[in-house]
């Protein structure tokens, strides 16, 4: 398989997919057109399903593809899920016009400066550059390749193979949140019984030197907490007469950003911590007043921790923000008034952390009329001029605080798009501890047979599309959620039944790279189109035995 999962990488890299441009439809049709053209597939046409993302501008496209084996009537059904879209090209530089072209891209970095590790990669012949290479085409055309395959033994086949590949994962994951239509629909017109899906998003060395490869269990989660301030204004000539928002918004990312308490572990494994994503006043130009209103958002990542825990952490650490700051203002003027000679008097101010649920209902109090027509004309207005989704329930939750006539120093938080899911293997799941140990022996016996060093892993520490097949949180921690997401169901309505309902495990086997989402990025080739098939198939051929 290893000449025909090449030449294919290198066609899939070709189709510049770049998240939101016209590529990501191309690539579908490319991948539709392939799939059509194997024999099981033109003698089974209706097997080759597409799904036409809604009311989009771009016309992309779901690709599925079932392969329903003929040996028994089983409806043990195991997936195959990856995305096609990639992001951007500008990090490339002046290689930017080849970074789609695998040869022509690996004779131009030849003659340029790289790093020792990068060139001995390059020169080493294992290793295949281009965006998307690692990224994860390379992972698309070796399920590719395997279906091709599997579709000529289908006799031999006790269960079937579902191959599922999606747009838009680089940034809303809208292409496997809408696919979970399909998969429901598959689930009751064929009557599949959803074993597990399989990603093959890449792994890399978690360290310098690693060549041990990973298999994860389950995918990280990721919520986006936003924070909006409201301070007091002032001129600044009366400087010490406000309460600067942008000063609290500063001792929030203080706080909070790359603060290892806030990292979730589970069984030993722990997320990354929260990475400050925005930060800014909402002074629209300037003047010489100081900062009223700010806002700031974290992407946070989850393993296990209930949203009403986080709540609870994130609500600790706003309430100090506005005290350090408080603190902070009175120092400097105490300072300030030694330094004039003028007599010092405590400031002092009366400040809340309000979740935006509260601040909903504060407003739907105050408000003469209905409040949710009125948040709903907003958004409708806001969806209209294309506003950022993030920056949607921001003016919900201002226009709420004027309403509900907040005057005094508060912190309002709310949540924001994406949302995905955190999920794995758990043992207090007699379902899913026998799914982890069946793995886990797969993994043990393949790992001797191919003289690989494997290790397996709770949760893989990207986010990926995996996230919406299968749900950990509880309903309680779902419902506060939402509760505190504005217009969740028309900003981003990830269909939380449904993927209940579903509750698909996902394991990530992965082609093998480095350098995701940078110029140098690459996939070893003798590990990924090589030993990876060969997994994958031994893995399904295991799985249907037992």
């Amino acid at each position: 398989m290893f000449d025909e999962i090449l030449d294919l990488t290198k066609k899939l890299v070709s189709i510049a997919s770049v998240n939101t441009t016209p590529g990501e439809h191309d690539i579908a049709c490319f991948i539709e057109s392939y799939l059509r053209d194997i024999p099981y597939f033109k003698e089974h046409s209706n097997q080759v399903m597409i799904q036409k993302l809604k009311n989009d501008s771009l016309d992309r496209r779901n690709v599925f593809a079932l392969i329903k084996g003929e040996k028994e009537n089983s409806k043990d059904t195991i997936i195959l899920h990856g995305h096609m879209d990639t992001v951007d090209v500008e990090d490339f530089g002046q290689l930017k016009e080849f970074a789609f072209d695998c040869d022509e891209l690996m004779k131009k970095l030849k003659n340029i400066n790289l790093s020792s590790e990068v060139r001995e990669d390059l020169e080493s012949g294992n290793w295949l550059f281009g965006r998307g290479a690692c990224d994860m085409k390379s992972g698309v055309a070796v399920f590719m390749v395997i279906l091709k395959y599997l579709s000529e033994k289908v006799k031999e086949i006790e269960g079937n193979i579902l191959l599922s590949v999606n747009p838009v994962e680089e940034n809303l994951h809208t292409g496997i949140i809408e696919g979970l239509e399909v998969l429901e629909d598959l689930k009751e017109k064929e009557k599949l019984n959803y074993i597990f899906a399989i990603n093959n998003d890449y792994i890399c060395p978690l360290y310098e030197g690693d060549t041990t490869k990973y298999v994860y269990t389950g995918a990280v989660g990721k919520i986006l907490p936003c924070f909006y301030i409201q301070g007091r204004e002032t001129h600044v000539a009366q400087c010490f007469e406000g309460f600067d928002a942008s000063m609290v918004a500063a001792e929030l990312v203080r706080l909070i950003n790359l603060n290892p308490e806030f990292c979730d572990g589970y069984k030993g494994e722990f997320t990354l911590p929260p990475s400050v994503l925005k930060m800014k006043d909402l002074k629209p130009q300037y003047n010489v007043q100081t900062s009223f209103t700010s806002f700031l958002y974290f992407n946070y990542f989850i393993h296990n921790t209930s949203i009403k825990e986080i709540l609870q952490k994130l609500k600790k650490a706003a309430k100090k923000s506005l005290d350090n700051v408080l603190e902070d203002i009175n120092q400097n003027y105490k300072e300030y008034c030694k330094l004039t000679n003028v007599d010092y008097k405590k400031i002092g101010y009366e400040t809340q952390v309000l979740e935006y649920e509260e601040v909903y209902e504060l407003a739907k109090k105050a408000f003469d009329g209905n409040i949710d027509e009125y948040i709903d004309e907003i958004t409708e207005k806001c969806i209209n001029e294309k506003v950022d989704k993030r920056e949607i329930p921001l003016e919900i939750t201002k226009k709420l605080c004027e309403i509900a006539e907040i005057r005094i120093p508060t912190i309002v938080i709310f949540f924001a798009a994406p949302y995905c899911p955190h999920n794995t293997l758990k043992d207090e799941d007699k379902k899913e501890k026998r799914i982890y140990g069946e793995i886990s022996e797969i993994v043990k016996e393949f790992s001797e047979k191919s003289n690989e060093e494997y290790k397996v892993m709770q949760f893989f520490p990207s986010l990926t599309d995996s996230s919406y097949l299968k749900i950990d949180d509880d309903d309680e921690s779902l419902n506060l959620l939402t509760g505190n997401f504005p217009q969740y169901k028309k900003l981003y309505n990830v269909p939380l039944g449904t993927i209940k309902k579903l509750n698909i495990p996902a394991v990530n086997y992965g082609c093998y790279g480095k350098d995701a989402h940078k110029w140098t990025e690459r996939v070893y080739m003798p590990y990924t189109f090589k030993v990876l098939p060969e997994f994958i198939i031994d893995t399904i051929e295991k799985y249907f035995e037992k």
